[in-house]
Order: structure tokens, then C-alpha cells, then sequence
């Protein structure tokens, strides 16, 4: 969704869904050393 450095602070993303179909989805968050690794649910 987002593949670029951000300022420092509170930052948030939306997107739109519509064209992705029920499922489970894996997105990573990246700071610095930190990694995260997370399961998003789309169900329709």
C-alpha cells in the first residue's frame, strides 16, 4: 500500500477493498529495526 519513508508520528493508510475478494491477507509493518508482520480479513 505504501512502499516509501514516512515522516515520524501518528500516520495512517486507507484503501479500497472492493476489488479484492474474501480472504485472509498478510501485511508488514516496518520501522526502523522493528518488523511486523500482521492478518488482515476481508469478508464480503
Amino acid at each position: 500500500l505504501v512502499n516509501e519513508a514516512q515522516q515520524a508520528g501518528y500516520q495512517a493508510v486507507e484503501f479500497d477493498a472492493k476489488n479484492l475478494p474474501s480472504g485472509v491477507y498478510l501485511y508488514k509493518i516496518t520501522a526502523g529495526s522493528f518488523s511486523d508482520l500482521k492478518k488482515m480479513v476481508i469478508m464480503k
